[in-house]
């Protein structure tokens, strides 16, 4: 194990991992055109829509952890490429809701797949995307994002 960290605080190495991820995710999605948070935006809508919902876009910010403001950006970004379609919600003017496009939905599914693909990499100190040491990490970071915010800011 690294010397590098030691005495680092757990909010810095959780930084530090965040942003190696991103980077890495940013190279691996580039030959398909596209970035870590347009990956992030495409790959949670596929998984939406996999399960049946065609979510808006403040649906999309809140399952991904984008500002709204950055969704929308990137969901007309998206639109312009023909990935995603962009429709007004009947219920309800002020949202939209998206969809894949075809196009979208073959740009996501080879992303996910070089994602997949390097998340096992990276996960392979730990025994890979099934190992026990990966599934114990992922209890502990969702029991962090569980905390509430208002808890830190008394």
């Amino acid at each position: 194990m690294s010397t590098a960290y030691e005495g680092s605080t757990p909010g810095f190495l959780v930084w530090r991992l965040s942003m190696k991820w991103r980077v890495a995710v940013d190279r691996a999605v580039a030959p398909l055109g596209l970035t870590h948070a347009q990956y992030s935006l495409l790959a949670s809508l596929y998984g939406l829509e996999y399960s049946g919902v065609q979510p808006t876009q403040r649906q999309l910010a809140d399952q991904t952890g984008l500002e709204a403001l950055y969704v929308s950006k990137l969901a007309r970004a998206s639109e312009s490429a023909g990935l995603v379609e962009r429709t007004k919600d009947p219920a309800d003017s002020r949202a939209v809701r998206l969809a894949l496009t075809g196009e979208g939905r073959e740009v996501v599914q080879r992303a996910i797949q070089v994602v997949r693909e390097l998340h096992g990499r990276m996960l392979a100190p730990l025994g890979g995307l099934d190992g026990a040491r990966t599934k114990a990490l992922a209890r502990e970071l969702t029991a962090l994002l569980d905390v509430s915010l208002d808890i830190i800011e008394e």
